[in-house]
């Protein structure tokens, strides 16, 4: 535990140091996100607050990392560096959503050959469709989150704590889920320093993309030694029920605008839809944080449920989450609050 500690504080404080260097990097470049229509800021805001948070992951695992298990961790780190490098294309110059997903389908491959990959079913072949899926779904879930000040990079540190925390409670093997996670944690925090609202700098594709790649890893990495799968594919599930309600939400909605969800952008997202009721932006974001929390505490509980409990469980998230959705549309459809 005092490895992880360091690495955790190691990341915090390469993060603290790396984010102003970067927004001074981004300011002679740029690499600056002029306000849009569809954005929550109201003036230009440097980029590149993501290669701040990718420099303090990889440096603080690097030097304080175990590297017992090099060949996973060299595979996890190539592919989320491939996509962090087409998230920072993406922030220069734009980049056809097509092209994107190619990137992200190389780096999974990348991850795959390293050896991470999901175990749920005795076929090689369906298992690695599975890991594709989920990373691709993942890394832009958290993508689609970043969309508000302090939000991704917030949401992902809750995300990242339950992901040590589960390491923690599933010793001995899961050194190098608690090292990465730990690094996460540290990077994340660092950067919403300067993120939380009002943002100084933003992460940009790059970072979102890394940070969503990374926590996509590390659910595949997690193993529980004592319950059954037919159970534990919930937890991370569970983790990241927000980014995930998100989506689906967003997806729902510009489907029956008859819009395309991937390549139209708009304020349709959950902390949007938040801010259009009555909430300020900063009060949007903290009540997501409480919701990432209550569905990571309910994935803590799954891990020690039976099956038949876990399933009750995941019936009543499925509830809450279409209920959610077709309230949502109800009353802030396409976040506009509908007028009486």
């Amino acid at each position: 535990m005092s490895n992880i500690a360091l690495i955790l504080i190691a990341a915090l404080t390469f993060s603290i140091l790396a984010t102003p260097i970067a927004r001074r990097a981004a300011l002679r470049s740029g690499f600056i996100a002029v306000p849009r229509a569809r954005d929550s800021h109201a003036t230009p805001i440097p980029l590149l607050g993501g290669a701040a948070i990718y420099a303090a992951f990889v440096a603080a695992l690097l030097l304080f990392g175990d590297l017992a298990h090099i060949r996973e961790l060299v595979g996890i780190l190539l592919g989320a560096t491939i996509v962090s490098l087409f998230g920072l294309a993406d922030d220069q110059w734009g980049m056809p959503a097509l092209i994107k997903l190619g990137g992200q389908m190389l780096a999974a491959t990348v991850l795959l050959l390293g050896g991470t990959q999901v175990q749920l079913f005795p076929w090689p072949m369906v298992n690695w469709a599975i890991t594709l899926l989920w990373l691709v779904i993942i890394t832009n879930a958290i993508n689609f989150l970043d969309n508000m000040d302090g939000l991704s990079g917030g949401v992902a540190t809750i995300a990242a704590a339950f992901f040590l925390l589960l390491a923690a409670m599933n010793q001995p093997r899961q050194v190098l889920v608690g090292a990465m996670a730990a690094a996460l944690i540290g990077a994340c925090v660092g950067f919403l320093r300067y993120n939380f609202n009002p943002a100084s700098i933003f992460m940009g594709d790059t970072g979102s993309l890394f940070i969503g790649f990374i926590l996509a890893a590390l659910a595949i990495k997690l193993r529980f030694m004592e319950n059954t799968p037919i159970v534990t594919w919930m937890v991370p599930v569970c983790v990241l029920g927000l980014p995930l309600f998100d989506t689906a939400l967003v997806i729902v909605s510009r489907l029956r605008r008859g819009v395309n969800p991937f390549t139209t952008a708009g304020k349709d997202h959950v902390s949007h839809r938040l801010h259009a009721l009555g909430m300020t932006k900063r009060e949007a974001v903290l009540t997501c944080y409480l919701l990432a929390g209550a569905s990571g505490l309910i994935g803590v509980y799954v891990t020690q449920a039976r099956p038949s409990e876990a399933y009750l469980v995941l019936a009543g998230l499925l509830t809450v989450a279409i209920g959610g959705i077709v309230w949502f549309e109800r009353v802030c459809p396409a976040g506009q609050v509908r007028q009486q």
